[in-house]
């Protein structure tokens, strides 16, 4: 075990190397100087789409709404990462980790829009006559009619990935691992919460698209308000502190961090990997799961989803992710002794006291990583789907059940009997990571190759907009 923690550690370390950071940010920069800051400019003509009602016409072609479709992209994106990754981020990163976060987060909004605009574009129906679509068909559909070979390991790597990732990263075991430790800080038994686990896996994995779709509806916005007002809570009580938090987040984030409590200080370097790292681990943006999920909208405009769908990232990292930092950073909780969900409930704790910090950080973790878990199922469904056709899901379903259920065999017991330091899940987190990264290696690929229809698209929907005097709002 301690040797194949070593060899996925020295792996994820090369593939979240600078390479990796250049063209994560490459691309993001890329897209945002050439759609003109289009997610700063056109953010509050996004936000107003996403909150208008869309009227389903017979014209629209697509399986959920447009809403239900970044609600079900928002299940897989708002989890651990919000609360377990940014405290992982600034517990090893230092304060500055923040900031590079914040960064990846608004040139990831350009990538987003991107990825979800070409994601409608390029779909396609299955035997079902179902919508589908991601890297993997605008890959095929995009680069294939040019570059035939190209596009066909690309697109073959993506799915492949996906659903390593799916499987046996940030899918499954993290997810199961953060929903079981949360509810044992709340005095439940850990085999039975993963029984439980399993079984509404089971029931809104079995139900479909739908059913996922409609299960994110009524859970994302309600988790995300409640966790987000408890943050603004934590916050207002301690406002004082704000500005000395916000100036050392910002020199930290270009000085080496010095050592305090149980923090081992950082370098610009470290601060810049592990913030960027955990903010695409939590929005996944450049990852091209969150197309998959696009693909499916009722919609006749692959701008307008682009648009809708870069809203996640800004909810997930620039409000979501920023709102948990801060409270870290102005309770002092970074530089304790304590690390992941256990830092972030020490934050609470400090300011709303023990019970409630106690409760609303691990409730909301619960639900933040179950929802993450049925989205990431519908993700790799997709992939299988490209690789093996329709037939392939329903032996999946049964593979992805299978493993949530193997959790406490797996990965339980193997830490609790056999290694004390949780090499385990800690070398499993490291493949969530790695798998991530490897994902999107061949989907900055095919947004760079696929750069020009971005553009075209973009400018050809607001040029006729303008023209026509129709705000995207009232259109859909």
């Amino acid at each position: 075990m301690t040797s194949l923690a070593d060899f996925v550690n020295a792996a994820d370390d090369f593939i979240w190397g600078i390479p990796m950071l250049v063209m994560l940010l490459g691309i993001g920069i890329l897209l945002t100087l050439n759609l003109k800051v289009l997610q700063v400019f056109h953010l509050p003509e996004a936000l107003r789409l996403l909150f208008t009602p869309h009227r389903d016409h017979h014209s629209k072609q697509g399986e959920v709404t447009s809403f239900a479709a970044l609600c079900t992209a928002l299940a897989a994106t708002i989890g651990t990462g919000n609360i377990v990754g940014v405290a992982t981020a600034v517990g090893i990163g230092g304060p500055g980790a923040l900031f590079w976060m914040f960064v990846a987060a608004f040139f990831g909004m350009a990538t987003k829009y991107a990825e979800c605009l070409l994601a409608v574009k390029f779909r396609e129906q299955d035997s079902r006559g179902h919508f589908v679509g991601g890297p993997m068909f605008y890959i095929k559909n995009g680069i294939g009619p040019r570059h035939a070979k190209t596009a066909k390991v690309l697109a073959v790597l993506f799915a492949v990935f996906g659903v390593v990732a799916a499987c046996l990263g940030i899918g499954t075991y993290t997810q199961i691992n953060s929903v079981v430790e949360a509810a044992n800080q709340l005095h439940c038994d850990r085999l039975w919460v993963t029984v439980i686990i399993t079984i509404l896996t089971i029931i809104i994995t079995y139900g479909g698209l739908r059913t996922i779709s409609k299960t994110a509806q009524k859970v994302v916005p309600v988790m995300g308000l409640v966790y987000i007002l408890t943050c603004i809570a934590v916050i207002v009580l301690n406002i004082g502190k704000v500005p000395d938090a916000v100036m050392l987040i910002l020199e930290s984030a270009f000085s080496t961090a010095p050592a305090v409590g149980g923090f081992a200080g950082a370098t610009i370097m470290m601060a810049m990997q592990k913030g960027v790292a955990r903010g695409i681990f939590s929005n996944e943006a450049g990852l091209g799961s969150a197309p998959i999920a696009a693909a499916s909208a009722k919609t006749n405009s692959p701008v307008e989803q682009g648009l809708i769908s870069m809203t996640g990232t800004f909810i997930d990292t620039i409000i979501i992710c920023m709102l948990t930092g801060l409270t870290l950073v102005i309770t002092g909780a970074w530089c304790s002794d304590q690390t992941g969900v256990a830092m972030t409930t020490l934050a609470f704790q400090g300011t709303l006291g023990n019970e409630i910090g106690l409760y609303v950080v691990n409730i909301s973790l619960m639900l933040f990583a179950f929802t993450t878990i049925i989205g990431w199922n519908f993700y790799a469904e997709r992939c299988i789907i490209y690789l093996f056709g329709v037939k392939g899901v329903k032996p999946f379903r049964s593979l992805y059940i299978l493993i949530v259920a193997s959790y406490i065999l797996i990965v339980l017991y193997v830490d609790m009997n056999n290694v004390a330091d949780k090499t385990a899940i800690n070398t499993i987190w490291t493949i969530a990571d790695l798998a991530n990264g490897l994902m999107a290696i061949p989907n900055l690929i095919a947004l760079f190759m696929l750069r020009k229809v971005i553009f075209s698209e973009t400018k050809a929907f607001f040029t006729g907009k303008k023209e026509n005097g129709i705000s995207t709002a009232e259109k859909a």
